[in-house]
C-alpha cells in the first residue's frame, strides 16, 4: 500500500489549513454593528399664526424617520410657556402639559384650541426610546392682533404670506 501523500506534503497541507483558519478568525469581529436608533423629524403643514379665543387650529403632522428599527418607540408631550389653550390628538385625547404620551402612528393631526386673548406659544416635543434619547421640538406662536396681511407659521417657525387665488 502506497501512502497518498509524503510527510512534507502533509505538513504543508496542515500548515496551509491552519493559516487559513487563523486568518479567518482574526479578520472577523465578534461585535455586531446593529443600528438601533435613526434620526427623525416631524414635518407639519403650514398653521395659521393668528387665533382668537375659542378658535381651534389643525396641525397636520408626519413623523419622518431616516431608518427603521423595529423596537423604536416615540412619545409626544407639550408645554405652553405663554397663554392658555388645549392641545389634543386626532383621537380626542387631551395632552396635559409635561405628561408623556405614546405616539403610535407616523401620520397624525393635533388640534390646538385657544383659551385666552393673549399672545400664545406652545412647544411640542417628540422623543424616541434610543440611548441616549433623541428629541425633536416644534414651537408654534399665535396672537390675536389684527393685521392687514394673513400669515402662517411653518414647522420651522418662519412666517410666510398666504396667497389667495380667486377662480
Amino acid at each position: 500500500m502506497k501512502p497518498i501523500m509524503n510527510k512534507k506534503g502533509l505538513f504543508a497541507l496542515v500548515c496551509a489549513l491552519m493559516g487559513m483558519t487563523f486568518s479567518m478568525l482574526t479578520s472577523c469581529s465578534d461585535d455586531l454593528d446593529v443600528q438601533q436608533s435613526y434620526p427623525f423629524k416631524v414635518e407639519t403643514m403650514p398653521v395659521p399664526k393668528r387665533i382668537m379665543k375659542g378658535e381651534t387650529v389643525e396641525i397636520r403632522c408626519e413623523l419622518k424617520r431616516e431608518g427603521r428599527f423595529s423596537d423604536a418607540r416615540y412619545t409626544i408631550r407639550c408645554f405652553q410657556p405663554d397663554g392658555e389653550g388645549k392641545l389634543r390628538m386626532d383621537d380626542g385625547m387631551v395632552l396635559l402639559p409635561n405628561d408623556r404620551y405614546p405616539l403610535d402612528r407616523e401620520v397624525f393631526r393635533l388640534y390646538y384650541t385657544s383659551e385666552c386673548e393673549d399672545q400664545q406659544s406652545i412647544d411640542i416635543y417628540f422623543e424616541d426610546n434610543s440611548e441616549p434619547a433623541q428629541l425633536f421640538q416644534l414651537t408654534f406662536d399665535f396672537n390675536n392682533e389684527a393685521e392687514d396681511e394673513d400669515t402662517v407659521v411653518t414647522s420651522g417657525g418662519k412666517e410666510q404670506p398666504v396667497v389667495i387665488v380667486s377662480q
